[in-house]
């Protein structure tokens, strides 16, 4: 059993957990993640390790409540206990000085982007962080993330913070800039935002790393479920990810098999949300 000592909210179903874990605190690198289990029986969650705190024995888990399971686990208060938190797994961030390095964060891919940005910063490189969101009260870590880079850059569907518009307007004037024209970018959202950044960057020669986030199971390589094209090979991103080339990665063979069981998934949360007591709700 592993204690939630704090349960922030971030942003609209967006949470942040504060988590005692000693030896996955100990162990964890950047980009690695944890599978959860709420309790006995219920579904495995990968999630991103967003911070650790090795003296502390704690690790901050960034959960966007988005169906039944998930919503389960942000609603644990704390003083609650989550029943597994099993990792560190997959592969580390490579890490070295490249010089500018910009780094994209797309709704909740902040979350997962910041761990990254920090050990960035430590390696020496200089950051310049562009992220975005549908509007302000989704953009979350804008604090955080300003300490860590020379340059922060937020954009907004509507225009309620930051710059009207999408990351990737930003990032065609970074690479249009000499004085800014990064080294290496990295780049953590949702699919499409991904794929444009590749697109981008391939034609400027620029490295691109993306962080995916295939449907994922054991955790271990086992399943096969979070197989992913790269380079024409199959990677699986549970261990030889979840980080990989973005001029490699079939992005749209990604976007086809993470909707393979929407249908299932919408199922299922509808039979829990009808399993639950009604007790002083009212008759139907």
């Amino acid at each position: 059993m592993f204690e939630v000592l704090s349960n922030e909210v971030l942003a609209p179903d967006l949470h942040r957990l504060v988590v005692k874990a000693p030896r996955v605190a100990r162990a964890r690198k950047a980009g690695q993640f944890v599978i959860v289990r709420a309790d006995i029986g219920d579904e495995r969650i990968p999630l991103t390790i967003g911070d650790a705190d090795s003296e502390a024995g704690t690790i901050s888990l960034f959960i966007q409540a988005i169906g039944a399971s998930t919503r389960k686990l942000v609603g644990i208060a704390p003083g609650g206990h989550i029943r597994d938190v099993a990792g560190p797994l997959g592969m580390a961030t490579h890490l070295e000085k490249w010089g500018r390095a910009v780094c994209i964060g797309g709704g909740v891919g902040t979350a997962v982007l910041y761990p990254l940005v920090k050990a960035l910063e430590k390696t020496g490189n200089e950051i310049t962080t562009i992220i975005g969101g549908r509007s302000a009260s989704y953009v979350i870590l804008q604090n955080e993330l300003k300490v860590l880079s020379k340059n922060l850059f937020v954009t907004t569907d509507d225009g309620s913070l930051g710059e009207k518009g999408l990351v990737t307007q930003v990032l065609a004037r970074l690479l249009s800039d000499p004085e800014q024209r990064p080294h290496v970018v990295f780049a953590v959202g949702p699919g499409p935002m991904m794929k444009a950044v590749a697109e981008m960057t391939r034609a400027e020669k620029i490295p691109t790393m993306v962080s995916l986030n295939p449907i994922m199971i054991d955790g271990t390589g086992m399943c096969g479920g979070c197989r992913v094209d790269v380079g024409g090979e199959v990677k699986f991103a549970c261990v030889d990810g979840p980080e990989f080339d973005g001029h490699l990665v079939d992005f749209d063979l990604l976007r086809d098999r993470l909707g393979t069981y929407r249908e299932q998934e919408q199922a299922q949360n509808h039979v829990q949300e009808q399993a639950k007591c009604k007790i002083g709700r009212g008759l139907a």
